[in-house]
C-alpha cells in the first residue's frame, strides 16, 4: 500500500512578525518543518510533498522533500488541490495531510491515523482530534453516531459548537480516491471566502463512508506555532523530551530546565551535564565526561573522560581525558590530544595539540602544531597574522615556552627547546635550543 504525505506550509505566519518564513524558525536548533518531516519519515512515509508559498519556494532544499507552490493563499483545501495536481494518481493509496508548524507531533500519531483508516472498514478518512483544556482557535469536531460528522471552524461556529472541547488537530489520513473526489467538490462558502480542507469531511459523510476520529493522547503534541510565545513553549517541551531521552540512556543532567540540547546528539553513558550548558550542532560526547556548568558546545567531538567547565568548544575535537577550562575557548577545527590541559582564559584556534600538552593560563594558540608534553607558559601567544596571511607555528615535543613569550609565525621551536620569559621569538629554535630576549637570542650553554 502506497502512503504519501502532503505538508501544508504556505501560510504567511504574520503573527511571528518576522521576515523569515514561519516554518523556518528554529526550535532547539532545527526549523519547525524539520521536525514534521522527521516524524513523517519515522512513520514510514518516504514521499513527502510540501506546499509552499512563492516566498518559501527554493528554500526547502535542506529538507530533502519535493515542493509545490500555492500561488495564492486561498485556503487549506486549495493548497491540497495544488498538491494533488503534482502527484500521480495511485488507486488504493493513502495520503496523510499535516501542517508544517507542528514540531511536537510524534510519528505515533501518524501511524495511528494510517492504521485506523485501514482497520475501519468503509472508512475514507481518519481525523486526529485532541481534547483541550482551554479556549482555542482550532475547529470543533462534531460527532455523530457513525463517527465524525463535520468540523466547524471557529469563525463559523455557533455558541453551542464553540463549547465542544474536542478539537481538530489538523492531521488527516485519506483514502486517496476519496480525497481527490472530496477536494474537487470544495466551495468557498464561508466567512473567509476560502476553500476549507475540513469541508471534505462533510462530503465523505454524505457519500456514505465513515470518518474515523483518532484522539491524540496529549493535546500538546498537536499544537501549532503561531507566534514567538508559542514557539518558546514548544521549545521548552522539545528540550524536555531530548533531555529525558539522554537521561534514560544513562546520562546525568543535573538540571534539565537549564540544560539546552539539540536533536541528533551523541552523549555517552555516565557523562554528567551541569546547569547552564548548551550542546548543539551534532556534537558527540564520550562516556564519563563532565560538561559544565556554564559550558557551550557546538559541533564538538569529545572522547571519554573529558572535562569542559565554563568554556566554549566549537568545531573542535578533544581527546580522552583532556580538560578544558574554566573560561577557555577552543574553536576553528582545533584538535586536542589525550590528556591535554587547557586552563583559565586560554584560546586555541585551528591548532593541533598532541597528548599531554599543558596550556594553563592566559594564552592564545592560533594556527599552531604543538608536540607531546610541551608546556606553554602563561601569557604566551602565537603571532599568526602578519597583516596579510595566517602563518603556522610549530612547537616540538617536550618544549618549554616561558611565560609571556610571543612566537612570531612562521616559526618552529624544536623538540626540548626552551624560551625564556617575555621572549619575542622571530627565528627558528633548534631542538634543545635555549633562547631569551627581544628579539630572542640563544642563551649560553649550561655549565
Amino acid at each position: 500500500m502506497s502512503v504519501r504525505a502532503i505538508v501544508l506550509a504556505a501560510g504567511k505566519g504574520t503573527r511571528m512578525k518576522s521576515a523569515r518564513p514561519k516554518i523556518l524558525h528554529e526550535l532547539c536548533g532545527r526549523p519547525l518543518l524539520w521536525y514534521v518531516v522527521r516524524s513523517l519519515r519515522a512513520a514510514g512515509i518516504g514521499e513527502i510533498l510540501v506546499v509552499a508559498s512563492p516566498d518559501l519556494d527554493g528554500m526547502l532544499g535542506e529538507f530533502g522533500v519535493r515542493s509545490v507552490v500555492q500561488p495564492e493563499p486561498l485556503g487549506t483545501g486549495h493548497a491540497v488541490a495544488v498538491a494533488l495536481q503534482a502527484l500521480d494518481e495511485r488507486p488504493g493509496g493513502r495520503v496523510v495531510v499535516a501542517y508544517g508548524d507542528m514540531p511536537l507531533v510524534r510519528d505515533e500519531i501518524f501511524r495511528s491515523a494510517i492504521a485506523s483508516l485501514q482497520e475501519e472498514g468503509g472508512s475514507a478518512l481518519a481525523v486526529v482530534t485532541a481534547r483541550m483544556p482551554f479556549a482555542s482557535n482550532f475547529g470543533r469536531v462534531i460527532r455523530g453516531a457513525g463517527g465524525v460528522e463535520r468540523i466547524v471552524e471557529v469563525r463559523d461556529a455557533t455558541p453551542e459548537e464553540l463549547a465542544v472541547d474536542e478539537l481538530n488537530a489538523g492531521i488527516y489520513a485519506f483514502d486517496e480516491g476519496a480525497l481527490r473526489e472530496a477536494v474537487s467538490s470544495l466551495r468557498p462558502d464561508n466567512a473567509q471566502g476560502e476553500y476549507y480542507l475540513t469541508d471534505t469531511i462533510g462530503h465523505v459523510v454524505r457519500s456514505g463512508r465513515r470518518v474515523v476520529p483518532v484522539e491524540a493522547g496529549d493535546y500538546r503534541h498537536v499544537l501549532g506555532i503561531n507566534d514567538r510565545v508559542e514557539l518558546a513553549r514548544a521549545r521548552a517541551e522539545m528540550n524536555e523530551r531530548i533531555c529525558a531521552r539522554h537521561m534514560r540512556d544513562g546520562v546525568t543532567i543535573v538540571d534539565p530546565n537549564t540544560t539546552y540540547l539539540e536533536p541528533e546528539l551523541s552523549i555517552g553513558r555516565d557523562t554528567v551535564i551541569y546547569p547552564n550548558t548548551t550542546i548543539g550542532r551534532l556534537s558527540e560526547i564520550g562516556e564519563r565526561c563532565t560538561i559544565g556548568p556554564n559550558a557551550r558546545l557546538s559541533n564538538a567531538r569529545l572522547g571519554d573522560g573529558v572535562t569542559v567547565r565554563e568554556s566554549v568548544v566549537s568545531d573542535a575535537k578533544i581527546g580522552d581525558g583532556a580538560s578544558v577550562g574554566p573560561f577557555a575557548h577552543v574553536r576553528g577545527d582545533a584538535a586536542l590530544g589525550a590528556g591535554v590541559r587547557i586552563g583559565n582564559f586560554v584560546e586555541v584556534k585551528s591548532s593541533q595539540l598532541e597528548r599531554d600538552v599543558k596550556v594553563a593560563h592566559l594564552s592564545y594558540l592560533g594556527d599552531a602544531c604543538v608536540g607531546e608534553r610541551a608546556n606553554i607558559g602563561a601569557g604566551t601567544i602565537t603571532c599568526n597574522y602578519d597583516g596579510r596571511v595566517k602563518n603556522r607555528t610549530t612547537i616540538g615535543k617536550d618544549a618549554f615556552i616561558g611565560s609571556n613569550s610571543s612566537l612570531v609565525a612562521p616559526v618552529t621551536i624544536g623538540e626540548g627547546a626552551l624560551t625564556g620569559a617575555s621572549s619575542v621569538v622571530t627565528k627558528d629554535v633548534p631542538a634543545g635550543g635555549r633562547v631569551a630576549g627581544n628579539p630572542a637570542k640563544p642563551l649560553p650553554p649550561k655549565r
